[in-house]
């Protein structure tokens, strides 16, 4: 066999070299924030400190923040420094994973990006080490992307979204295929509420430590109108309502050309983003540059309080409250309604014998609407499951459909005008 001539193994050797260097990220790429230094002067949300980055594209802008001195967050921020509007966090890297003082942001040589706490500990990254990254950028759209040569994305944080979809980002049914709600506004970590994709549908569940699953308090079935197909993608798109683009329409699209137009804004809307609430109510708003002050507008919102639908999320009145026209009016207690306040709370029962009921006339439990309960069943049995789990605090009865519901939380009760419709609370016997 010949041996290899000079020149085929230089061809290899450049061969080689060329494609390593198509794998490596250029120096002029690279890059490594420190959290360090002052705090910016301009107002964002949740009354946060921040440290920008030099990563932009108007409106977008990295930041560290945080709303508890010595725990940032890596987060992408939405408004710009001339308005005088509110500048909002509209995706995070490390949700519940804060990072101390002089934490790294870096890109290296390997495509990696890192997010690691200044003793070098990684806290969270892309896992793109030699996967033929070769520089990130900041899309006009706010997605974050690390691309290969030809421009295809390796990654982008489209792709992991934590509570908020900006216009053109997806849930998937193999992928990012849930919004996550914030705990509060000083605690960012995962709260109760969230918004998840499913085949036919997307739902709003609420997740307590006294449920062992999460409770379904939003159906899109009939407010999608999408038939009985599969919905493998679900985007929240901004669109012209005509060529001449007087409105905008925000809509929910599948990649068949299915949609629900969800509001229809008087200006260009694109910069828009669609978020599940700390309270667990799902809005749309959306920023309009040319107004120096309060740019932002609520655009949309799933639950209206004129209509009186902000009833149905579990925690409109708190830990437990009876709601009507999205008001909480009363606290039920086993004295009558009392006036309801931000204390109100069930009845505290100590041990699983000795209790009773108290009973609420013209009530539904937020369970109720979207869910078919047990049955058909009688009243007493409905009782004798809630008696017979401790963790059970009451219990919801339609007695024209002999109907039941069980429940481990009470939280808001919605106020109908039906006497059918009963509530049993548990509270101690004595």
């Amino acid at each position: 066999m010949p041996l290899p001539s000079f020149f085929t193994i230089s061809f290899i050797l450049l061969c080689s070299i060329s494609c390593i260097a198509e794998a490596v990220v250029p120096p002029s790429q690279t890059f490594n924030f420190v959290n360090e230094g002052e705090f910016g002067p301009y107002i964002v949300e949740y009354d946060a400190n921040y440290r920008v980055l030099s990563i932009s594209n108007s409106p977008f802008q990295l930041a560290f923040y945080n709303t508890t001195p010595g725990a940032y967050t890596l987060a992408l921020r939405m408004g710009t420094t001339r308005s005088e509007s509110l500048r909002r966090w509209v995706w995070e890297a490390n949700r519940g994973k804060p990072v101390g003082e002089n934490a790294t942001f870096s890109l290296g040589r390997d495509g990696n990006l890192v997010l690691a706490e200044a003793n070098g500990r990684v806290v969270w990254q892309t896992n793109t080490a030699n996967k033929n990254v070769v520089g990130f950028k900041l899309l006009p759209n706010g997605n974050m992307v690390l691309h290969d040569s030809k421009g295809k994305f390796i990654w982008q944080s489209f792709d992991s979204p934590t509570d908020t979809l900006l216009v053109g980002q997806s849930l998937r049914l193999k992928g990012p295929n849930k919004l996550v709600s914030r705990l509060s506004e000083k605690e960012n970590k995962n709260g109760p509420y969230s918004l998840v994709l499913e085949p036919k549908r997307f739902a709003l569940y609420y997740k307590s430590d006294n449920s062992p699953t999460p409770m379904l308090y939003f159906d899109s079935t009939d407010y999608l109108f999408f038939g009985n197909n599969t919905i493998n993608v679900l985007t929240f798109t901004s669109d012209p309502e005509t060529e001449d683009a007087f409105a905008y329409e925000l809509k929910f699209v599948s990649p068949d050309g299915r949609n629900r137009i969800l509001s229809r804004p008087k200006y260009n809307s694109t910069l828009s983003f669609l978020r599940l609430g700390i309270d667990g109510g799902l809005r749309a708003f959306t920023y309009y540059d040319p107004v120096d002050y309060q740019a932002w507008e609520e655009t949309f919102t799933l639950f209206p309080r004129d209509s009186g639908e902000e009833c149905q999320i579990p925690d409109r009145c708190g830990k437990f409250g009876l709601c009507e026209d999205s008001q909480c009016v009363a606290c039920p207690s086993p004295n009558g309604l009392l006036g309801w306040s931000k204390t109100c709370a069930p009845p505290k029962l100590t041990t699983c014998k000795d209790i009773k009921y108290y009973k609420i006339v013209g009530v539904d439990h937020f369970l109720s609407k979207y869910t078919a309960g047990t049955g058909p069943t009688k009243e007493s049995d409905c009782q004798k499951k809630c008696t017979s789990d401790c963790k059970c605090a009451g219990y919801f009865f339609n007695r024209a459909e002999s109907r039941c519901w069980v429940v481990n939380d009470l939280m808001t009760l919605t106020k109908v005008d039906n006497s059918s419709h009963v509530g049993f609370v548990k509270t101690p016997s004595r």
